[in-house]
């Protein structure tokens, strides 16, 4: 009997101190991590020549329903707060040397027309206010009324003017610099008003 509790208690002792070699042994630096090596393999894909010159900017604020329309169960709903932007700008690279000319003391510019070069959502100044029935449809209406709410970014800008505020950014900015550094009077003209003209 006492052989008996003896052998339970030497297993007993066993285990603990095979767990206590454990806990020691992944501590000691031959289990324990000395760092972190990671090995990228980026490759260059693609190199742009950047020449647009970004004149305004437009913020907006939309709050966005969205709602996916059924036959039998509820309609899932969502309210979105949705940030985003609109950039207008000319693109200089368009610009050739025959586009530069010169009459007495005035230097005449023939620039490309003013284009919305980007319009995008903020998401990390956007979040989802309410959803209603969403269950198994929260992504799919998000992405949806995501996709909208930047579309209507998009022709918000158009309608409020943002390439003719471009234009007018162009004069306030990229006008007192060139006649500084060319020491006469610059004359902005863009390319479809001119064509216009010479049609007329």
């Amino acid at each position: 009997m006492f052989r008996n509790y003896l052998k339970i208690f030497f297993i007993f002792i066993l285990i603990v101190a095979s767990i206590f070699l454990w806990e020691k042994l992944k501590t000691f630096s031959l289990f324990s991590v000395k760092e972190v090596k990671t090995t990228h393999n980026m490759v260059l894909k693609e190199m742009s020549l950047l020449g647009k010159l970004e004149l305004a900017n437009f913020a907006f604020r939309d709050i966005v329903e969205q709602e996916l329309v059924r036959d039998y169960l509820p309609n899932p709903k969502a309210i979105l707060i949705v940030q985003g932007e609109a950039i207008g700008c000319i693109d200089l690279s368009k610009v050739k040397a025959e586009d530069i000319s010169s009459k007495n003391d005035t230097l005449i510019i023939h620039l490309p027309d003013p284009e919305l070069c980007s319009y995008k959502i903020d998401h990390s100044k956007s979040k989802i206010y309410d959803t209603e029935y969403a269950f198994m449809n929260e992504q799919s209406l998000m992405n949806e009324a995501y996709t909208r709410a930047e579309d209507k970014i998009r022709e918000s800008a158009l309608e409020m003017g943002i390439l003719e505020q471009t234009k007018k950014n162009a004069n306030l900015v990229l006008k007192p610099l060139l006649e500084n550094v060319s020491g006469k009077k610059v004359v902005f003209q863009y390319r479809l008003k001119a064509t216009l003209e010479r049609l007329k």
